[in-house]
């Protein structure tokens, strides 16, 4: 597996330029009138490059990444909700039980709030270490592949019709 980040420099991605193929993805042949050197206009490589997400967006790996969050993110986001909520309804319908002391003048509404932070703390610690067992591995792969599509897709010669070359497309 490689572990470098094709993405890491923005410049060999083509993210400086918004609209041009991959910098890497440089080709030889000549433009025709009103065309760019990848033959054709700005609207052909936008056109290609959404070609090379949708494809990835498709895949099986691409789908699978996405299960693998959603079986994550949703049940502990809906359980932090729940125990937030029930912070909010305990101090508002339950000030009694809120104020009871728990050492001293620590009581169990400032215990429950600095429990609200702890948890907080543990979702994030929780969610990078998913992210990292889980998902990250294959979402580099899958950048990779999107790179390579990408250049290939650059790099190949889009066809262009003869007529489209001789009206100064």
């Amino acid at each position: 597996m490689r572990t470098d980040d094709p993405w890491y420099d923005d410049l060999a991605s083509g993210w400086g330029d918004r609209y041009a193929p991959p910098a890497c993805a440089a080709s030889t042949t000549t433009a025709p009138r009103g065309g760019s050197a990848y033959g054709g206009d700005a609207q052909d490589v936008r056109d290609a490059q959404a070609g090379v997400y949708l494809a990835v967006q498709r895949s099986d790996a691409f789908q699978q990444v996405r299960r693998r969050y959603r079986r994550f993110v949703v049940p502990v986001t809906a359980a932090f909700l729940v125990w937030y909520l029930a912070y909010v309804v305990a101090a508002t319908a339950a000030p009694e039980l809120m104020a009871r002391p728990v050492a001293g003048v620590f009581n169990v509404a400032l215990a429950a709030g600095l429990a609200q932070f702890a948890s907080t703390f543990l979702l994030t610690w929780a969610y990078v270490r998913h992210a990292r067992l889980r998902r990250d591995e294959l979402a580099l792969e899958l950048r990779w592949e999107t790179q390579d599509m990408a250049r290939a897709r650059a790099a190949a010669p889009v066809a262009v019709p003869r007529s489209a070359w001789e009206s100064g497309r």
